[in-house]
Protein backbone atom coordinates (compact mmCIF):
# COMPACT_ATOMS: atom_id res chain seq x y z
CA UNK A 1 0.00 0.00 0.00
CA UNK A 2 2.52 2.66 -0.42
CA UNK A 3 2.72 5.88 -1.84
CA UNK A 4 4.15 6.00 -5.23
CA UNK A 5 7.26 7.93 -4.92
CA UNK A 6 9.42 8.24 -7.97
CA UNK A 7 9.83 5.96 -11.33
CA UNK A 8 13.38 4.90 -11.50
CA UNK A 9 13.97 3.10 -13.21
CA UNK A 10 -4.62 -22.49 -24.68
CA UNK A 11 -10.83 -28.70 -27.47
CA UNK A 12 -11.55 -24.42 -25.86
CA UNK A 13 -9.57 -25.23 -23.03
CA UNK A 14 -6.40 -26.38 -25.26
CA UNK A 15 -7.03 -23.43 -27.38
CA UNK A 16 -6.58 -21.02 -24.23
CA UNK A 17 -3.42 -22.57 -22.70
CA UNK A 18 -1.45 -21.45 -26.40
CA UNK A 19 1.60 -21.90 -26.82
CA UNK A 20 3.83 -23.49 -23.65
CA UNK A 21 6.40 -20.87 -23.76
CA UNK A 22 3.95 -18.14 -25.45
CA UNK A 23 6.78 -15.56 -26.28
CA UNK A 24 9.11 -17.63 -27.80
CA UNK A 25 9.15 -16.01 -31.08
CA UNK A 26 10.48 -13.10 -29.70
CA UNK A 27 14.44 -13.79 -28.88
CA UNK A 28 14.97 -15.15 -32.66
CA UNK A 29 17.11 -11.79 -33.73
CA UNK A 30 18.58 -11.34 -30.45
CA UNK A 31 21.79 -13.31 -31.62
CA UNK A 32 23.03 -11.34 -34.59
CA UNK A 33 24.60 -8.46 -34.94
CA UNK A 34 26.04 -8.06 -31.63
CA UNK A 35 28.39 -5.31 -32.62
CA UNK A 36 25.80 -2.94 -34.14
CA UNK A 37 27.13 0.29 -33.58
CA UNK A 38 24.45 2.48 -34.70
CA UNK A 39 20.83 2.36 -33.62
CA UNK A 40 17.89 1.79 -36.32
CA UNK A 41 15.65 4.50 -36.79
CA UNK A 42 12.24 3.50 -36.04
CA UNK A 43 9.70 3.40 -38.94
CA UNK A 44 7.80 6.94 -39.49
CA UNK A 45 4.42 6.64 -38.84
CA UNK A 46 2.11 4.29 -41.01
CA UNK A 47 4.42 2.83 -42.32
CA UNK A 48 3.87 -1.52 -41.86
CA UNK A 49 6.40 -1.40 -38.99
CA UNK A 50 3.18 1.08 -37.43
CA UNK A 51 -0.05 -0.52 -36.80
CA UNK A 52 -1.51 2.54 -35.06
CA UNK A 53 -3.84 4.49 -37.84
CA UNK A 54 -1.14 7.63 -38.85
CA UNK A 55 -2.51 10.80 -36.60
CA UNK A 56 -4.02 8.80 -34.22
CA UNK A 57 -5.44 8.92 -31.31
CA UNK A 58 -7.35 12.10 -32.31
CA UNK A 59 -6.99 13.84 -28.62
CA UNK A 60 -8.61 17.12 -30.38
CA UNK A 61 -6.05 19.06 -27.77
CA UNK A 62 -5.36 21.51 -31.20
CA UNK A 63 -8.83 21.93 -32.28
CA UNK A 64 -11.06 24.92 -31.76
CA UNK A 65 -14.89 25.15 -32.66
CA UNK A 66 -16.86 27.11 -29.62
CA UNK A 67 -20.51 26.56 -31.54
CA UNK A 68 -22.84 23.47 -31.60
CA UNK A 69 -23.55 24.49 -35.36
CA UNK A 70 -22.48 21.66 -37.88
CA UNK A 71 -19.25 22.55 -39.24
CA UNK A 72 -15.53 20.81 -40.78
CA UNK A 73 -12.75 21.52 -38.92
CA UNK A 74 -9.48 20.61 -39.33
CA UNK A 75 -7.18 17.99 -36.86
CA UNK A 76 -3.72 16.44 -36.68
CA UNK A 77 -5.32 13.39 -38.09
CA UNK A 78 -7.57 14.93 -41.12
CA UNK A 79 -10.83 16.96 -41.41
CA UNK A 80 -13.73 15.45 -39.42
CA UNK A 81 -17.18 16.85 -39.36
CA UNK A 82 -18.75 18.18 -36.35
CA UNK A 83 -22.95 18.62 -35.57
CA UNK A 84 -24.30 19.64 -32.69
CA UNK A 85 -21.22 19.55 -31.39
CA UNK A 86 -18.09 21.54 -30.29
CA UNK A 87 -14.59 21.25 -28.94
CA UNK A 88 -15.05 21.81 -25.11
CA UNK A 89 -12.91 23.17 -22.67
CA UNK A 90 -14.92 24.34 -19.76
CA UNK A 91 -14.77 22.11 -15.89
CA UNK A 92 -17.58 20.73 -16.71
CA UNK A 93 -15.89 18.78 -19.84
CA UNK A 94 -14.99 15.32 -19.83
CA UNK A 95 -11.40 14.94 -21.01
CA UNK A 96 -8.15 13.97 -20.91
CA UNK A 97 -5.95 17.15 -21.47
CA UNK A 98 -7.33 20.75 -21.79
CA UNK A 99 -9.92 19.66 -24.74
CA UNK A 100 -12.59 16.86 -25.86
CA UNK A 101 -15.54 17.13 -28.20
CA UNK A 102 -18.73 17.86 -26.58
CA UNK A 103 -22.04 16.78 -28.47
CA UNK A 104 -25.81 17.10 -27.74
CA UNK A 105 -28.50 17.03 -28.92
CA UNK A 106 -28.43 14.34 -31.81
CA UNK A 107 -24.83 15.59 -32.19
CA UNK A 108 -22.65 13.45 -34.28
CA UNK A 109 -18.87 13.11 -34.45
CA UNK A 110 -17.55 12.03 -38.45
CA UNK A 111 -14.02 11.55 -40.05
CA UNK A 112 -14.41 13.74 -43.58
CA UNK A 113 -11.82 11.01 -44.62
CA UNK A 114 -10.93 6.87 -44.66
CA UNK A 115 -8.59 4.95 -43.41
CA UNK A 116 -7.09 3.23 -45.98
CA UNK A 117 -5.52 0.32 -44.19
CA UNK A 118 -8.92 -0.10 -42.34
CA UNK A 119 -9.39 -0.90 -38.78
CA UNK A 120 -8.86 -3.41 -36.68
CA UNK A 121 -10.88 -2.15 -33.27
CA UNK A 122 -11.84 0.87 -32.35
CA UNK A 123 -11.23 2.95 -29.10
CA UNK A 124 -12.74 6.20 -27.75
CA UNK A 125 -12.78 7.52 -24.56
CA UNK A 126 -16.75 8.81 -23.18
CA UNK A 127 -17.99 10.81 -20.44
CA UNK A 128 -20.78 12.84 -19.37
CA UNK A 129 -20.52 16.39 -19.42
CA UNK A 130 -20.50 17.76 -15.68
CA UNK A 131 -23.83 16.54 -14.02
CA UNK A 132 -26.07 15.95 -16.88
CA UNK A 133 -28.30 12.70 -17.28
CA UNK A 134 -27.22 9.53 -19.05
CA UNK A 135 -27.26 8.92 -22.70
CA UNK A 136 -26.44 6.76 -25.38
CA UNK A 137 -24.51 6.46 -28.60
CA UNK A 138 -22.94 4.49 -31.40
CA UNK A 139 -20.83 4.18 -33.59
CA UNK A 140 -21.10 3.59 -37.59
CA UNK A 141 -19.01 2.78 -40.15
CA UNK A 142 -18.52 3.72 -43.74
CA UNK A 143 -16.60 1.93 -46.76
CA UNK A 144 -17.98 3.75 -49.35
CA UNK A 145 -16.73 7.39 -48.81
CA UNK A 146 -19.92 8.04 -46.69
CA UNK A 147 -22.80 7.13 -48.94
CA UNK A 148 -24.02 4.80 -46.56
CA UNK A 149 -23.59 3.89 -42.94
CA UNK A 150 -23.93 0.14 -41.05
CA UNK A 151 -23.38 0.06 -36.97
CA UNK A 152 -20.58 -1.42 -35.35
CA UNK A 153 -21.23 -3.24 -31.81
CA UNK A 154 -24.15 -2.15 -29.86
CA UNK A 155 -25.19 1.09 -28.53
CA UNK A 156 -23.39 2.33 -25.55
CA UNK A 157 -24.87 4.18 -22.87
CA UNK A 158 -22.88 6.25 -20.94
CA UNK A 159 -23.75 7.66 -17.25
CA UNK A 160 -20.47 8.38 -15.28
CA UNK A 161 -18.66 12.01 -15.57
CA UNK A 162 -15.50 10.17 -15.70
CA UNK A 163 -13.47 9.10 -19.06
CA UNK A 164 -14.57 5.55 -19.78
CA UNK A 165 -13.04 3.41 -22.31
CA UNK A 166 -15.27 2.01 -25.06
CA UNK A 167 -13.43 -0.84 -27.44
CA UNK A 168 -15.31 -1.67 -30.49
CA UNK A 169 -14.05 -5.16 -32.81
CA UNK A 170 -14.38 -3.71 -36.61
CA UNK A 171 -12.12 -5.88 -38.66
CA UNK A 172 -12.80 -4.11 -41.66
CA UNK A 173 -10.28 -4.10 -44.33
CA UNK A 174 -9.70 -1.76 -46.58
CA UNK A 175 -10.97 2.16 -47.07
CA UNK A 176 -13.05 3.04 -44.19
CA UNK A 177 -14.43 5.84 -41.78
CA UNK A 178 -16.03 6.20 -38.79
CA UNK A 179 -18.83 8.36 -37.24
CA UNK A 180 -20.13 8.57 -33.35
CA UNK A 181 -23.86 9.05 -32.76
CA UNK A 182 -25.74 10.51 -30.40
CA UNK A 183 -28.98 8.16 -30.46
CA UNK A 184 -30.87 9.22 -27.02
CA UNK A 185 -30.92 11.29 -23.98
CA UNK A 186 -31.39 14.46 -23.04
CA UNK A 187 -27.49 15.12 -21.34
CA UNK A 188 -24.50 15.91 -23.33
CA UNK A 189 -21.82 13.57 -23.82
CA UNK A 190 -17.99 14.00 -24.15
CA UNK A 191 -15.80 11.70 -26.63
CA UNK A 192 -11.41 12.13 -26.29
CA UNK A 193 -8.93 10.08 -27.57
CA UNK A 194 -9.75 8.25 -30.68
CA UNK A 195 -8.23 5.76 -31.78
CA UNK A 196 -7.75 2.52 -34.44
CA UNK A 197 -5.31 -0.29 -35.23
CA UNK A 198 -4.48 -0.67 -38.88
CA UNK A 199 -6.52 -3.72 -40.01
CA UNK A 200 -3.62 -5.01 -41.88
CA UNK A 201 -3.18 -7.75 -44.73
CA UNK A 202 -3.82 -10.52 -42.43
CA UNK A 203 -7.21 -9.89 -41.97
CA UNK A 204 -9.39 -11.05 -38.80
CA UNK A 205 -8.80 -13.97 -36.06
CA UNK A 206 -11.30 -17.31 -36.76
CA UNK A 207 -13.63 -15.94 -33.69
CA UNK A 208 -14.17 -17.59 -30.03
CA UNK A 209 -16.68 -15.27 -28.87
CA UNK A 210 -16.82 -15.08 -25.41
CA UNK A 211 -16.69 -18.66 -24.75
CA UNK A 212 -14.86 -19.45 -20.87
CA UNK A 213 -16.14 -19.35 -17.26
CA UNK A 214 -18.51 -21.38 -15.74
CA UNK A 215 -18.64 -19.11 -12.54
CA UNK A 216 -21.34 -16.64 -12.11
CA UNK A 217 -22.35 -15.93 -15.65
CA UNK A 218 -20.22 -15.76 -18.85
CA UNK A 219 -17.09 -14.04 -18.89
CA UNK A 220 -16.49 -10.65 -19.85
CA UNK A 221 -14.19 -8.09 -20.81
CA UNK A 222 -13.54 -5.58 -18.37
CA UNK A 223 -11.03 -2.67 -17.25
CA UNK A 224 -7.72 -3.56 -17.53
CA UNK A 225 -6.67 -1.53 -14.30
CA UNK A 226 -9.84 -2.31 -12.06
CA UNK A 227 -7.76 -2.40 -9.35
CA UNK A 228 -6.14 0.96 -9.68
CA UNK A 229 -3.10 2.97 -11.05
CA UNK A 230 -0.17 1.89 -9.06
CA UNK A 231 1.83 5.05 -10.24
CA UNK A 232 -0.78 7.66 -10.32
CA UNK A 233 0.13 8.06 -14.15
CA UNK A 234 -1.41 10.57 -16.24
CA UNK A 235 -1.94 10.88 -20.21
CA UNK A 236 0.51 14.33 -20.41
CA UNK A 237 3.61 15.22 -21.86
CA UNK A 238 4.43 16.84 -18.41
CA UNK A 239 4.68 13.44 -17.43
CA UNK A 240 6.98 11.55 -19.22
CA UNK A 241 8.54 9.18 -17.00
CA UNK A 242 4.96 8.24 -15.49
CA UNK A 243 3.02 8.58 -19.07
CA UNK A 244 -0.74 6.59 -19.12
CA UNK A 245 -1.20 5.06 -22.43
CA UNK A 246 -4.72 3.40 -22.89
CA UNK A 247 -4.62 0.49 -25.74
CA UNK A 248 -7.38 -0.95 -25.13
CA UNK A 249 -6.20 -4.54 -24.84
CA UNK A 250 -4.02 -3.04 -21.95
CA UNK A 251 -2.94 -0.43 -20.09
CA UNK A 252 0.59 1.03 -19.86
CA UNK A 253 2.70 3.60 -17.62
CA UNK A 254 5.56 4.61 -19.84
CA UNK A 255 8.50 6.00 -19.23
CA UNK A 256 10.76 7.69 -22.10
CA UNK A 257 14.04 8.29 -20.12
CA UNK A 258 14.18 4.47 -20.17
CA UNK A 259 11.99 3.61 -23.24
CA UNK A 260 10.27 1.24 -21.75
CA UNK A 261 7.38 0.75 -19.99
CA UNK A 262 6.95 0.87 -16.08
CA UNK A 263 4.38 -1.09 -15.83
CA UNK A 264 1.31 -3.20 -17.58
CA UNK A 265 -2.02 -3.78 -16.27
CA UNK A 266 -4.76 -5.72 -18.11
CA UNK A 267 -8.03 -8.02 -17.44
CA UNK A 268 -7.69 -11.93 -18.14
CA UNK A 269 -10.74 -14.05 -18.84
CA UNK A 270 -11.90 -16.14 -21.70
CA UNK A 271 -13.69 -13.26 -23.41
CA UNK A 272 -10.35 -12.27 -24.61
CA UNK A 273 -9.18 -15.58 -25.99
CA UNK A 274 -9.90 -17.17 -29.66
CA UNK A 275 -7.97 -18.49 -32.49
CA UNK A 276 -6.27 -15.49 -34.23
CA UNK A 277 -2.89 -16.87 -35.40
CA UNK A 278 0.24 -14.63 -33.21
CA UNK A 279 1.12 -11.58 -34.98
CA UNK A 280 4.75 -12.09 -36.68
CA UNK A 281 6.12 -8.85 -36.51
CA UNK A 282 7.15 -6.09 -33.63
CA UNK A 283 5.72 -2.93 -34.08
CA UNK A 284 7.01 1.26 -33.26
CA UNK A 285 4.13 2.56 -31.37
CA UNK A 286 2.91 5.88 -32.86
CA UNK A 287 0.78 6.69 -30.11
CA UNK A 288 3.73 8.08 -28.48
CA UNK A 289 3.48 11.78 -28.57
CA UNK A 290 5.55 14.09 -30.95
CA UNK A 291 9.06 14.10 -30.44
CA UNK A 292 9.40 11.35 -28.55
CA UNK A 293 11.81 8.42 -29.73
CA UNK A 294 9.80 5.27 -30.64
CA UNK A 295 11.50 2.33 -29.80
CA UNK A 296 12.31 -0.28 -32.73
CA UNK A 297 12.50 -3.99 -32.88
CA UNK A 298 15.88 -3.48 -34.13
CA UNK A 299 16.96 -2.04 -31.03
CA UNK A 300 17.00 -5.70 -29.53
CA UNK A 301 19.03 -7.11 -32.66
CA UNK A 302 22.05 -8.19 -31.43
CA UNK A 303 21.82 -7.15 -27.38
CA UNK A 304 21.34 -10.92 -26.26
CA UNK A 305 18.03 -10.21 -24.38
CA UNK A 306 14.59 -11.32 -25.47
CA UNK A 307 11.52 -8.76 -26.90
CA UNK A 308 9.57 -9.76 -24.11
CA UNK A 309 5.93 -8.99 -23.65
CA UNK A 310 4.78 -7.51 -20.62
CA UNK A 311 0.45 -8.33 -21.94
CA UNK A 312 1.34 -12.15 -23.21
CA UNK A 313 0.20 -12.38 -26.76
CA UNK A 314 -2.04 -15.00 -26.31
CA UNK A 315 -4.00 -13.93 -23.32
CA UNK A 316 -5.16 -11.37 -26.68
CA UNK A 317 -5.70 -13.59 -29.65
CA UNK A 318 -9.42 -12.99 -29.83
CA UNK A 319 -8.72 -11.33 -33.57
CA UNK A 320 -5.22 -10.46 -35.47
CA UNK A 321 -6.27 -6.74 -35.27
CA UNK A 322 -6.02 -7.38 -31.07
CA UNK A 323 -3.25 -9.99 -30.74
CA UNK A 324 -1.13 -7.36 -33.13
CA UNK A 325 -1.27 -4.66 -30.25
CA UNK A 326 0.26 -6.95 -28.26
CA UNK A 327 3.81 -6.11 -30.37
CA UNK A 328 3.70 -2.69 -29.62
CA UNK A 329 7.50 -1.99 -28.60
CA UNK A 330 5.65 0.30 -25.35
CA UNK A 331 4.85 -3.85 -24.08
CA UNK A 332 7.97 -5.14 -24.66
CA UNK A 333 10.96 -5.11 -22.29
CA UNK A 334 14.82 -6.01 -22.55
CA UNK A 335 14.47 -10.01 -20.75
CA UNK A 336 16.87 -12.77 -20.77
CA UNK A 337 16.12 -15.86 -22.86
CA UNK A 338 16.21 -17.95 -19.27
CA UNK A 339 14.17 -15.51 -17.62
CA UNK A 340 11.13 -14.99 -20.47
CA UNK A 341 11.03 -18.12 -21.77
CA UNK A 342 10.92 -20.74 -18.50
CA UNK A 343 9.13 -19.19 -15.33
CA UNK A 344 7.69 -16.31 -16.71
CA UNK A 345 6.60 -18.24 -19.84
CA UNK A 346 5.01 -21.05 -17.61
CA UNK A 347 3.42 -18.25 -15.35
CA UNK A 348 1.77 -16.54 -18.22
CA UNK A 349 0.59 -19.93 -18.94
CA UNK A 350 -1.05 -20.87 -15.67
CA UNK A 351 -2.77 -17.79 -15.69
CA UNK A 352 -4.78 -18.79 -18.77
CA UNK A 353 -4.96 -22.21 -17.33
CA UNK A 354 -7.10 -20.20 -14.07
CA UNK A 355 -8.90 -18.43 -16.84
CA UNK A 356 -10.06 -21.61 -18.35
CA UNK A 357 -10.91 -22.88 -14.97
CA UNK A 358 -13.84 -20.28 -14.74
CA UNK A 359 -12.03 -17.79 -13.07
CA UNK A 360 -10.95 -13.77 -14.14
CA UNK A 361 -7.77 -12.35 -13.52
CA UNK A 362 -6.20 -8.85 -13.26
CA UNK A 363 -2.58 -8.79 -13.72
CA UNK A 364 -0.33 -6.40 -13.96
CA UNK A 365 3.58 -6.50 -14.32
CA UNK A 366 6.73 -4.84 -14.77
CA UNK A 367 10.47 -4.40 -14.76
CA UNK A 368 12.49 -3.08 -12.00
CA UNK A 369 16.06 -2.09 -11.17
CA UNK A 370 18.69 -1.80 -13.18
CA UNK A 371 20.89 -4.44 -15.22
CA UNK A 372 20.67 -7.54 -16.32
CA UNK A 373 22.39 -10.61 -17.87
CA UNK A 374 21.75 -11.88 -21.27
CA UNK A 375 23.22 -13.75 -23.55
CA UNK A 376 26.25 -11.38 -24.20
CA UNK A 377 26.76 -10.79 -20.88
CA UNK A 378 25.92 -8.23 -18.17
CA UNK A 379 24.25 -4.72 -19.54
CA UNK A 380 22.04 -1.51 -18.25
CA UNK A 381 20.92 -1.03 -21.84
CA UNK A 382 20.45 -1.78 -25.31
CA UNK A 383 20.16 -0.39 -28.26
CA UNK A 384 19.34 3.64 -28.42
CA UNK A 385 18.68 3.94 -24.82
CA UNK A 386 16.26 1.12 -23.53
CA UNK A 387 17.04 0.46 -20.30
CA UNK A 388 17.61 -3.03 -19.22
CA UNK A 389 15.91 -4.29 -15.64
CA UNK A 390 17.61 -6.09 -13.18
CA UNK A 391 14.23 -8.48 -12.48
CA UNK A 392 10.55 -8.57 -14.30
CA UNK A 393 7.63 -8.49 -11.20
CA UNK A 394 4.09 -9.65 -11.57
CA UNK A 395 0.81 -9.15 -9.61
CA UNK A 396 -2.04 -11.58 -10.46
CA UNK A 397 -5.67 -11.04 -8.45
CA UNK A 398 -7.79 -14.38 -8.90
CA UNK A 399 -11.55 -14.07 -9.29
CA UNK A 400 -14.15 -16.38 -10.17
CA UNK A 401 -16.34 -15.02 -13.11
CA UNK A 402 -18.35 -12.00 -11.66
CA UNK A 403 -19.19 -8.93 -11.62
CA UNK A 404 -18.15 -5.49 -9.29
CA UNK A 405 -14.76 -6.67 -9.41
CA UNK A 406 -13.01 -4.69 -6.85
CA UNK A 407 -15.53 -5.02 -4.54
CA UNK A 408 -15.39 -8.72 -4.88
CA UNK A 409 -11.40 -8.73 -3.56
CA UNK A 410 -11.21 -10.17 0.12
CA UNK A 411 -8.91 -10.90 2.97
CA UNK A 412 -9.44 -15.05 1.22
CA UNK A 413 -8.51 -13.69 -2.25
CA UNK A 414 -5.66 -15.24 -3.62
CA UNK A 415 -3.16 -12.83 -4.98
CA UNK A 416 -0.09 -14.03 -6.50
CA UNK A 417 3.30 -11.81 -6.57
CA UNK A 418 6.69 -12.75 -8.39
CA UNK A 419 10.08 -11.15 -9.00
CA UNK A 420 12.04 -12.71 -11.43
CA UNK A 421 15.73 -11.80 -11.49
CA UNK A 422 16.85 -10.81 -15.06
CA UNK A 423 20.06 -13.15 -15.72
CA UNK A 424 20.51 -16.59 -17.52
CA UNK A 425 20.89 -18.27 -14.50
CA UNK A 426 17.08 -18.04 -13.89
CA UNK A 427 15.54 -21.27 -12.37
CA UNK A 428 12.45 -22.49 -13.97
CA UNK A 429 10.24 -22.94 -11.48
CA UNK A 430 8.06 -19.87 -10.89
CA UNK A 431 6.99 -20.67 -7.55
CA UNK A 432 10.16 -20.66 -6.01
CA UNK A 433 9.97 -16.50 -6.84
CA UNK A 434 7.30 -15.60 -4.88
CA UNK A 435 7.13 -12.96 -2.63
CA UNK A 436 4.76 -10.64 -1.07
CA UNK A 437 2.98 -7.30 -2.70
CA UNK A 438 4.37 -5.37 -0.32
CA UNK A 439 7.98 -6.41 -0.83
CA UNK A 440 6.95 -5.11 -4.82
CA UNK A 441 5.89 -2.00 -3.16
CA UNK A 442 8.84 -1.55 -1.37
CA UNK A 443 11.02 -2.44 -4.58
CA UNK A 444 8.90 -0.17 -7.12
CA UNK A 445 7.46 2.73 -5.00
CA UNK A 446 4.10 1.76 -6.88
CA UNK A 447 0.82 1.41 -4.93
CA UNK A 448 -0.11 -1.91 -6.81
CA UNK A 449 -3.86 -2.19 -5.92
CA UNK A 450 -4.54 1.27 -4.93
CA UNK A 451 -8.35 0.61 -5.52
CA UNK A 452 -8.96 -2.22 -2.84
CA UNK A 453 -10.27 -1.66 0.10
CA UNK A 454 -7.61 -0.90 2.81
CA UNK A 455 -8.05 -3.28 5.18
CA UNK A 456 -8.12 -6.09 2.69
CA UNK A 457 -5.21 -4.40 0.81
CA UNK A 458 -3.14 -4.95 4.11
CA UNK A 459 -4.05 -8.94 4.70
CA UNK A 460 -3.38 -9.58 1.34
CA UNK A 461 -0.48 -7.83 0.22
CA UNK A 462 1.41 -9.38 3.60
CA UNK A 463 1.31 -12.79 2.58
CA UNK A 464 3.23 -15.05 -0.12
CA UNK A 465 0.75 -17.20 -2.14
CA UNK A 466 1.51 -20.80 -1.38
CA UNK A 467 -0.72 -22.25 -3.89
CA UNK A 468 -0.44 -24.58 -6.75
CA UNK A 469 1.51 -23.66 -9.94
CA UNK A 470 0.77 -25.64 -12.31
Amino acid sequence: MRKFTQLTGALAALALLGVAACERADFGPAVVDANRAQPTTPAAPGTTADAVATGFPETFETGSKGSYAAADITLPSGSWRLSDALIGTLSGDAKNGARSVRVTASGTVGMNFDAANGAGTFTVKHGLYGTDAASSWQLWKSVNGGTSWTQVGTTVTTSSASLQTATFTVNQSGAVRFELRKVSGSGRLNFDDISFDDYGSTGGGTGGGTGGGTIGGPATRDDNMAMGNPSGAVASTGSPDNYLMDKAMYTISYNRSKNRPNWVSWHLSTAWKGGAARSSSFYTDAALPSGWYRVSTNDYTGSGFDRGHMCPSDDRDYTSAENRVTFHMTNIVPQTANNNQRGWADLETYCRTLAAAGNELYIVAGPAGSGGTGLNGYRTGIGNGVAVPASTWKVIVVLPIGTGDVSRVTSATRVIAVNMPNTQSVGSSWGSYRVSVDALESLTGYNLLSAVDAGVQSTVESRVDNGPTQ
